[in-house]
């Protein structure tokens, strides 16, 4: 199967961009947020492929699927026709893979890793590695075989939010290592890419106060930057199950109508539980508030019970779906 011109041209209404950077603060989610969007991209007959960057093995974990090595391969079918493929990307055999093609060094470029110089080289020159990372990701974006594009979309899996301006902002962090040659042409390529509308990077959080924070220090980071922010993903999110006040007399009668003790030390503990559940619904709406004041379009995903499993991604590929019925910004 392979991505047709009329699918690869046809952009996803609520999700234009064709690389989809997926951020959150760690607990937010946000592998299981990137994988769900991968799934959502897919339908349609659609190729696209899931990419991390961060050696955990994440998404091999969460598809009960082998460790991924770096090589993209099939890793989810979509009805329709659609695939997700899957790849580790890493630093290690990104630089392989670019002294091949740039300096044609073949098997000198594998003696280099016997003796650990690209491990020192990434060590002494850390930009370098999130050079060789972007730039694997953006290659399979922009990748063509016979005039068609491989992907129709390409999703990241990124660094969390405190890293996440740092690991985009290639251009300054290879400023110091090159100020010319194909190191140079590289990242400015990359850095050029990631600040077009085909970039958008996606900050996942949940409706905590640290987590909402970290999302709108790195929302403020990315728009100085010039990296396009797409939306924020609100993880985890439930409805309100009560409203206004609650009082002793209204849950005394709820406990008699459903045949249950009404005693005063019960009535005492539930009335506790709803006045802290509602002190929570009342930070959550606030949060809320702060997170719409930001600018990026709000989407939230429901929370998932029975844990995150294929299921429980179908549910998520549901609410994003439909999202991409409509424009971002509606």
């Amino acid at each position: 199967m392979g991505a047709n011109k009329g699918s690869a041209d046809q952009a996803i209404a609520g999700w234009p961009a064709r690389l989809h950077v997926v951020t959150g603060k760690g607990g937010t989610g946000k592998t299981s947020v990137a994988a769900a969007l991968a799934l959502a991209l897919a339908a349609g007959g659609r190729r696209t492929l899931l990419a991390e960057v961060e050696g955990r093995q994440g998404i091999a974990q969460l598809f009960d699927h082998p460790p991924l090595p770096y090589a993209e391969q099939p890793i989810a079918a979509v009805a329709g026709g659609g695939e997700v493929r899957a790849l580790a990307v890493d630093a290690e055999e990104a630089l392989l893979e670019y002294l091949a093609m740039f300096y044609k060094l073949g098997a000198a470029g594998r003696t280099l890793r016997r003796f650990g110089a690209i491990d020192f080289a990434t060590t002494i020159a850390p930009g370098l590695r999130d050079v060789l990372l972007t730039g694997k990701v953006k290659e399979a974006t922009t990748r063509t075989v016979g005039h068609r594009r491989v992907y129709d979309a390409v999703v990241l899996d990124a660094p969390p939010t405190g890293r996440i301006g740092r690991f985009l902002n290639v251009t300054a962090e290879t400023a110091r290592l090159a100020k010319i040659g194909p190191i140079k042409t590289q990242s400015e390529g990359v850095a050029a890419f990631l600040r077009s509308p085909m970039t958008a990077v996606h900050v996942t959080t949940r409706l905590e106060e640290m987590a909402v924070q970290e999302t709108l220090d790195a929302i403020a980071e990315l728009t100085e930057l010039g990296i396009p922010v797409g939306r924020v993903i609100v993880n985890g999110a439930q409805e309100p199950l009560l409203a206004g006040k609650v009082t002793q007399a209204e849950l005394r009668r709820g406990l008699a109508a459903a045949g249950m003790p009404t005693d005063r030390a019960t009535v005492a503990g539930l009335l506790s539980e709803a006045r802290g559940h509602l002190a929570r619904q009342r930070l959550e709406e606030s949060l809320r508030a702060d997170l719409d004041e930001q600018g990026p379009p709000v989407l939230e995903l429901p929370l998932l019970a029975e844990g995150v499993d294929r299921a429980g991604l179908d549910l998520l590929v549901e609410t994003l779906g439909a999202a991409s019925t409509r424009p971002a910004d509606a």
